[in-house]
Protein backbone atom coordinates (compact mmCIF):
# COMPACT_ATOMS: atom_id res chain seq x y z
CA UNK A 1 0.00 0.00 0.00
CA UNK A 2 1.37 3.51 -0.69
CA UNK A 3 0.74 5.60 1.73
CA UNK A 4 0.81 9.55 0.60
CA UNK A 5 1.77 12.72 2.92
CA UNK A 6 -2.04 13.24 3.56
CA UNK A 7 -2.60 9.25 4.62
CA UNK A 8 0.30 9.58 6.87
CA UNK A 9 -0.97 12.75 8.25
CA UNK A 10 -4.48 11.23 8.34
CA UNK A 11 -3.79 8.28 10.07
CA UNK A 12 -1.43 9.82 12.68
CA UNK A 13 -4.33 11.78 13.53
CA UNK A 14 -7.33 10.45 13.37
CA UNK A 15 -6.46 6.13 13.92
CA UNK A 16 -5.34 6.08 17.46
CA UNK A 17 -4.24 2.61 17.06
CA UNK A 18 -2.11 2.68 14.54
CA UNK A 19 1.02 1.97 16.14
CA UNK A 20 -0.54 -0.92 18.22
CA UNK A 21 -1.80 -2.42 15.19
CA UNK A 22 0.94 -2.24 13.01
CA UNK A 23 0.46 -3.26 9.04
CA UNK A 24 3.98 -5.18 8.08
CA UNK A 25 6.74 -3.97 6.93
CA UNK A 26 6.70 -1.94 3.75
CA UNK A 27 8.59 0.60 2.49
CA UNK A 28 6.71 3.25 0.49
CA UNK A 29 7.94 6.56 0.96
CA UNK A 30 11.61 7.39 1.91
CA UNK A 31 12.08 10.60 3.95
CA UNK A 32 16.14 10.53 4.20
CA UNK A 33 17.26 10.19 1.02
CA UNK A 34 16.46 9.71 -3.20
CA UNK A 35 18.84 6.91 -3.34
CA UNK A 36 16.29 3.96 -2.36
CA UNK A 37 14.97 3.32 -6.30
CA UNK A 38 13.24 1.07 -8.18
CA UNK A 39 14.97 -0.80 -10.81
CA UNK A 40 12.26 -1.00 -13.43
CA UNK A 41 11.51 2.93 -12.78
CA UNK A 42 14.84 3.43 -13.51
CA UNK A 43 14.63 0.95 -16.95
CA UNK A 44 11.90 3.28 -18.00
CA UNK A 45 13.65 6.37 -17.93
CA UNK A 46 16.24 4.62 -20.04
CA UNK A 47 14.00 3.22 -22.51
CA UNK A 48 12.76 6.35 -23.22
CA UNK A 49 15.75 8.05 -23.89
CA UNK A 50 17.38 5.57 -25.95
CA UNK A 51 17.00 6.72 -29.83
CA UNK A 52 16.91 4.11 -32.49
CA UNK A 53 20.48 5.40 -34.06
CA UNK A 54 22.47 6.43 -30.65
CA UNK A 55 25.45 3.97 -30.75
CA UNK A 56 26.19 2.38 -27.53
CA UNK A 57 30.01 3.61 -28.14
CA UNK A 58 32.17 6.12 -29.46
CA UNK A 59 31.79 10.07 -29.97
CA UNK A 60 28.26 9.81 -30.12
CA UNK A 61 27.57 7.22 -27.54
CA UNK A 62 26.12 8.19 -24.48
CA UNK A 63 29.63 8.45 -21.83
CA UNK A 64 31.24 10.24 -24.72
CA UNK A 65 28.29 12.79 -24.96
CA UNK A 66 28.39 13.08 -20.63
CA UNK A 67 31.96 14.06 -21.12
CA UNK A 68 31.52 16.81 -23.37
CA UNK A 69 28.52 18.33 -21.61
CA UNK A 70 30.52 17.91 -17.95
CA UNK A 71 33.23 19.61 -19.35
CA UNK A 72 31.00 22.81 -20.82
CA UNK A 73 28.89 22.65 -17.78
CA UNK A 74 31.80 23.32 -15.44
CA UNK A 75 33.96 24.95 -17.88
CA UNK A 76 37.24 22.34 -18.31
CA UNK A 77 39.10 21.45 -21.18
CA UNK A 78 37.86 17.82 -20.59
CA UNK A 79 35.89 15.37 -18.60
CA UNK A 80 36.39 11.51 -18.05
CA UNK A 81 33.94 8.92 -16.93
CA UNK A 82 34.58 6.92 -14.05
CA UNK A 83 32.31 3.57 -12.46
CA UNK A 84 33.07 5.61 -9.33
CA UNK A 85 33.69 8.25 -7.27
CA UNK A 86 36.32 6.47 -5.39
CA UNK A 87 38.48 5.76 -8.04
CA UNK A 88 38.28 9.34 -9.40
CA UNK A 89 39.76 11.13 -6.43
CA UNK A 90 42.54 8.35 -6.12
CA UNK A 91 43.42 9.20 -9.31
CA UNK A 92 43.09 12.49 -9.14
CA UNK A 93 45.36 12.60 -5.95
CA UNK A 94 47.67 10.04 -7.64
CA UNK A 95 48.45 12.65 -10.14
CA UNK A 96 48.65 15.36 -8.25
CA UNK A 97 51.81 13.87 -5.96
CA UNK A 98 53.52 11.99 -9.06
CA UNK A 99 53.47 15.16 -10.50
CA UNK A 100 54.81 17.12 -7.32
CA UNK A 101 57.00 14.51 -5.80
CA UNK A 102 55.44 14.77 -2.61
CA UNK A 103 52.98 11.98 -1.17
CA UNK A 104 51.07 14.13 1.55
CA UNK A 105 47.81 15.81 0.91
CA UNK A 106 45.68 17.92 3.67
CA UNK A 107 41.74 17.31 4.08
CA UNK A 108 39.53 17.46 6.84
CA UNK A 109 39.21 15.03 9.12
CA UNK A 110 35.94 13.69 8.10
CA UNK A 111 36.28 13.96 4.55
CA UNK A 112 34.65 11.08 2.30
CA UNK A 113 38.17 9.94 1.74
CA UNK A 114 39.21 9.33 5.56
CA UNK A 115 35.27 8.01 6.27
CA UNK A 116 34.14 6.32 3.65
CA UNK A 117 36.75 4.90 1.68
CA UNK A 118 38.99 2.58 3.46
CA UNK A 119 41.70 5.27 3.02
CA UNK A 120 42.52 3.58 -0.03
CA UNK A 121 44.65 6.52 -0.71
CA UNK A 122 47.28 4.75 1.51
CA UNK A 123 46.73 1.16 0.67
CA UNK A 124 47.02 1.47 -2.96
CA UNK A 125 48.66 4.57 -3.55
CA UNK A 126 50.96 5.05 -0.96
CA UNK A 127 49.34 8.57 -0.11
CA UNK A 128 49.29 9.96 3.47
CA UNK A 129 46.30 12.16 4.45
CA UNK A 130 47.10 14.86 6.65
CA UNK A 131 43.30 15.91 8.90
CA UNK A 132 43.42 19.86 8.99
CA UNK A 133 41.31 21.36 11.59
CA UNK A 134 38.43 20.65 13.93
CA UNK A 135 36.86 17.46 13.24
CA UNK A 136 33.12 18.90 14.30
CA UNK A 137 33.86 22.82 12.35
CA UNK A 138 35.06 23.34 9.01
CA UNK A 139 38.66 24.00 7.99
CA UNK A 140 39.99 27.38 8.03
CA UNK A 141 42.61 29.51 6.76
CA UNK A 142 44.36 29.47 9.82
CA UNK A 143 44.21 25.34 9.74
CA UNK A 144 45.62 25.00 6.78
CA UNK A 145 48.57 27.64 6.67
CA UNK A 146 49.61 26.17 10.12
CA UNK A 147 50.62 22.86 8.16
CA UNK A 148 54.30 22.30 8.30
CA UNK A 149 54.96 20.06 5.32
CA UNK A 150 55.06 20.30 1.52
CA UNK A 151 51.37 19.17 -0.14
CA UNK A 152 50.80 17.35 -3.19
CA UNK A 153 47.55 18.63 -2.75
CA UNK A 154 44.40 19.85 -0.39
CA UNK A 155 40.82 18.10 -0.58
CA UNK A 156 37.70 20.31 0.09
CA UNK A 157 34.17 18.35 0.17
CA UNK A 158 31.83 20.83 -0.70
CA UNK A 159 29.54 20.79 1.78
CA UNK A 160 31.36 18.84 4.24
CA UNK A 161 28.97 15.99 4.50
CA UNK A 162 29.42 14.95 8.04
CA UNK A 163 29.29 17.65 9.77
CA UNK A 164 26.02 18.66 8.61
CA UNK A 165 26.54 19.61 4.99
CA UNK A 166 28.30 22.91 5.79
CA UNK A 167 30.12 24.82 3.35
CA UNK A 168 32.36 27.69 3.68
CA UNK A 169 31.91 31.22 2.69
CA UNK A 170 32.94 31.98 -0.57
CA UNK A 171 35.43 34.48 0.29
CA UNK A 172 37.02 32.01 2.90
CA UNK A 173 36.93 29.52 0.05
CA UNK A 174 38.52 31.65 -1.75
CA UNK A 175 41.29 32.50 0.72
CA UNK A 176 42.11 28.88 1.45
CA UNK A 177 42.12 27.75 -2.43
CA UNK A 178 44.62 30.88 -3.14
CA UNK A 179 46.84 30.38 -0.52
CA UNK A 180 47.28 27.00 -0.78
CA UNK A 181 48.21 27.86 -4.30
CA UNK A 182 50.90 29.85 -4.04
CA UNK A 183 52.16 27.34 -2.15
CA UNK A 184 52.44 24.57 -4.83
CA UNK A 185 49.51 22.35 -4.26
CA UNK A 186 47.18 21.36 -6.14
CA UNK A 187 43.50 22.45 -5.77
CA UNK A 188 40.95 19.24 -5.78
CA UNK A 189 37.36 19.58 -5.18
CA UNK A 190 35.51 16.35 -3.78
CA UNK A 191 31.82 18.11 -5.35
CA UNK A 192 29.98 14.93 -4.87
CA UNK A 193 26.91 17.54 -3.97
CA UNK A 194 28.81 20.06 -5.93
CA UNK A 195 24.62 20.51 -7.22
CA UNK A 196 23.72 21.37 -3.98
CA UNK A 197 26.41 23.29 -2.79
CA UNK A 198 25.61 25.42 -5.88
CA UNK A 199 22.17 26.33 -4.43
CA UNK A 200 23.85 28.00 -1.54
CA UNK A 201 26.67 30.02 -3.77
CA UNK A 202 24.20 31.28 -6.05
CA UNK A 203 27.26 31.08 -8.52
CA UNK A 204 27.48 29.84 -11.79
CA UNK A 205 29.50 26.21 -12.03
CA UNK A 206 32.19 27.78 -13.52
CA UNK A 207 32.98 30.10 -10.97
CA UNK A 208 32.90 27.34 -8.62
CA UNK A 209 35.25 25.04 -10.51
CA UNK A 210 37.57 27.71 -11.63
CA UNK A 211 38.63 27.39 -8.35
CA UNK A 212 40.04 24.00 -8.62
CA UNK A 213 42.42 22.31 -10.87
CA UNK A 214 40.70 19.26 -10.69
CA UNK A 215 36.50 19.11 -9.84
CA UNK A 216 35.08 15.39 -8.79
CA UNK A 217 30.79 15.37 -9.22
CA UNK A 218 29.13 12.56 -8.36
CA UNK A 219 26.49 10.71 -11.04
CA UNK A 220 24.03 9.15 -8.50
CA UNK A 221 23.30 11.52 -5.59
CA UNK A 222 21.27 14.85 -6.51
CA UNK A 223 20.92 13.41 -10.08
CA UNK A 224 20.22 9.89 -9.25
CA UNK A 225 22.15 7.76 -11.59
CA UNK A 226 22.50 4.50 -11.39
CA UNK A 227 26.04 5.20 -10.41
CA UNK A 228 29.83 6.74 -11.88
CA UNK A 229 31.37 9.93 -11.22
CA UNK A 230 33.18 12.34 -13.38
CA UNK A 231 36.37 14.11 -13.51
CA UNK A 232 37.19 17.45 -14.48
CA UNK A 233 40.34 19.08 -15.53
CA UNK A 234 42.44 19.84 -18.28
CA UNK A 235 43.27 18.02 -21.12
CA UNK A 236 46.61 16.70 -20.11
CA UNK A 237 45.45 15.81 -16.74
CA UNK A 238 42.16 14.27 -18.28
CA UNK A 239 44.88 11.95 -20.51
CA UNK A 240 46.75 10.47 -17.89
CA UNK A 241 43.77 10.05 -15.77
CA UNK A 242 41.97 7.66 -18.63
CA UNK A 243 45.79 5.60 -18.16
CA UNK A 244 44.93 5.36 -14.43
CA UNK A 245 41.38 4.03 -15.22
CA UNK A 246 42.45 1.37 -16.97
CA UNK A 247 45.43 0.69 -14.70
CA UNK A 248 42.62 0.55 -11.47
CA UNK A 249 40.28 -1.70 -13.76
CA UNK A 250 37.78 1.24 -13.87
CA UNK A 251 37.40 1.14 -18.27
CA UNK A 252 34.18 0.20 -18.30
CA UNK A 253 33.24 -1.02 -21.70
CA UNK A 254 29.02 -0.83 -21.45
CA UNK A 255 29.43 2.29 -19.07
CA UNK A 256 26.37 4.10 -21.79
CA UNK A 257 23.19 2.79 -19.10
CA UNK A 258 25.20 4.45 -16.10
CA UNK A 259 25.91 7.52 -18.39
CA UNK A 260 22.58 7.62 -20.36
CA UNK A 261 20.87 8.05 -16.47
CA UNK A 262 22.68 10.70 -15.40
CA UNK A 263 22.31 12.55 -18.50
CA UNK A 264 18.53 12.26 -17.63
CA UNK A 265 18.96 13.77 -14.55
CA UNK A 266 21.15 16.82 -15.49
CA UNK A 267 17.95 17.50 -17.61
CA UNK A 268 15.48 16.85 -15.22
CA UNK A 269 16.75 17.16 -11.89
CA UNK A 270 19.28 19.76 -11.39
CA UNK A 271 16.89 22.59 -12.62
CA UNK A 272 14.66 21.50 -9.67
CA UNK A 273 17.57 21.43 -6.64
CA UNK A 274 16.98 25.15 -5.65
CA UNK A 275 13.37 24.08 -4.74
CA UNK A 276 14.88 21.26 -2.53
CA UNK A 277 16.70 23.78 -0.74
CA UNK A 278 13.68 25.69 -0.01
CA UNK A 279 12.16 22.60 0.75
CA UNK A 280 14.63 21.80 3.13
CA UNK A 281 14.76 25.65 5.25
CA UNK A 282 11.03 24.86 5.55
CA UNK A 283 11.44 21.65 7.30
CA UNK A 284 14.36 23.03 9.48
CA UNK A 285 12.71 25.52 10.38
CA UNK A 286 9.43 23.87 11.43
CA UNK A 287 11.54 21.11 12.96
CA UNK A 288 13.70 23.79 14.95
CA UNK A 289 10.60 25.68 15.82
CA UNK A 290 9.18 22.96 17.52
CA UNK A 291 11.95 22.25 19.66
CA UNK A 292 11.63 18.61 19.93
CA UNK A 293 14.87 17.84 17.87
CA UNK A 294 17.31 20.49 16.30
CA UNK A 295 18.63 20.70 13.30
CA UNK A 296 22.20 21.26 12.05
CA UNK A 297 22.52 24.03 10.02
CA UNK A 298 20.17 26.03 11.13
CA UNK A 299 19.29 26.94 8.62
CA UNK A 300 20.09 24.26 6.07
CA UNK A 301 22.71 25.72 3.84
CA UNK A 302 21.88 22.73 1.18
CA UNK A 303 19.50 20.26 0.65
CA UNK A 304 21.91 18.41 2.96
CA UNK A 305 21.36 18.35 6.80
CA UNK A 306 21.60 16.72 10.58
CA UNK A 307 18.93 16.76 13.04
CA UNK A 308 19.82 15.52 15.83
CA UNK A 309 17.54 13.55 18.51
CA UNK A 310 17.72 13.55 22.10
CA UNK A 311 17.64 9.88 22.53
CA UNK A 312 20.53 7.56 22.41
CA UNK A 313 21.45 5.25 18.68
CA UNK A 314 19.26 2.22 19.98
CA UNK A 315 16.84 3.71 21.09
CA UNK A 316 16.05 5.70 17.82
CA UNK A 317 16.87 2.36 15.12
CA UNK A 318 13.94 0.90 17.44
CA UNK A 319 11.24 3.31 17.36
CA UNK A 320 12.31 4.00 13.48
CA UNK A 321 11.53 0.43 13.13
CA UNK A 322 8.24 0.88 14.68
CA UNK A 323 7.56 3.98 12.70
CA UNK A 324 8.59 1.94 9.16
CA UNK A 325 6.18 -1.13 11.06
CA UNK A 326 3.46 1.53 11.20
CA UNK A 327 3.25 3.91 8.08
CA UNK A 328 5.74 2.35 5.59
CA UNK A 329 7.89 5.49 5.82
CA UNK A 330 11.56 5.27 6.13
CA UNK A 331 12.13 8.31 8.78
CA UNK A 332 16.08 7.67 8.60
CA UNK A 333 18.94 5.80 7.78
CA UNK A 334 22.39 5.41 9.22
CA UNK A 335 21.83 6.92 13.01
CA UNK A 336 25.24 8.77 14.01
CA UNK A 337 26.30 8.09 17.67
CA UNK A 338 27.41 11.47 19.14
CA UNK A 339 29.73 11.83 22.64
CA UNK A 340 26.66 12.44 24.67
CA UNK A 341 25.34 7.96 25.03
CA UNK A 342 21.79 9.47 25.39
CA UNK A 343 21.77 11.44 22.17
CA UNK A 344 22.46 11.22 18.44
CA UNK A 345 21.76 11.96 14.82
CA UNK A 346 20.64 11.35 11.33
CA UNK A 347 21.19 12.90 7.99
CA UNK A 348 18.52 13.97 5.90
CA UNK A 349 19.10 14.58 2.04
CA UNK A 350 15.99 16.48 0.60
CA UNK A 351 14.98 15.58 -2.62
CA UNK A 352 12.11 14.09 -4.90
CA UNK A 353 11.08 12.03 -2.07
CA UNK A 354 11.05 14.70 1.12
CA UNK A 355 8.94 17.06 -1.57
CA UNK A 356 6.36 14.64 -0.79
CA UNK A 357 6.38 15.54 3.20
CA UNK A 358 5.28 18.69 4.62
CA UNK A 359 7.31 20.47 7.30
CA UNK A 360 4.79 19.49 9.77
CA UNK A 361 4.22 15.94 8.40
CA UNK A 362 8.30 15.80 9.52
CA UNK A 363 7.51 17.13 12.79
CA UNK A 364 4.66 14.56 13.52
CA UNK A 365 7.40 11.65 12.16
CA UNK A 366 9.72 12.76 14.72
CA UNK A 367 7.23 12.98 17.30
CA UNK A 368 6.35 9.86 16.68
CA UNK A 369 9.84 8.36 17.08
CA UNK A 370 10.78 10.14 19.76
CA UNK A 371 7.01 8.90 21.29
CA UNK A 372 8.01 4.96 20.81
CA UNK A 373 11.80 5.33 21.86
CA UNK A 374 11.21 4.12 25.18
Amino acid sequence: MLFTTIGVAHRARHCPDWISNPMPVQRSLFLHSDLRRRPQEMLRRMSEMIDPDTPAHGPDGPVAVLERRMASLLDKQAAVFFPSGTMAQQVALRIHADRRGRRAFAAHPQSHLEVWEHRGYSVVHGLRCHPTGDRHRLMTLADLTAIGEPLAAVVWELPQRDIGGLLPEWDDLVAQTSAMRERGAAIHLDGARLWEAQTYYARPFPDITALFDTAYVSLYKALQGTGGAVLATDADFAAEARVWRRRLGGDVYDAWPLALVALHGLDTLLPRLPSHRDHAIAIAAAINADGAARTVPNPPQTPLFHIHLPIGPAAAERAAATVLAATGVELLGRVRTAPDPDRCSFEITVGENAMAFTPADVVELIHDLLRHSG
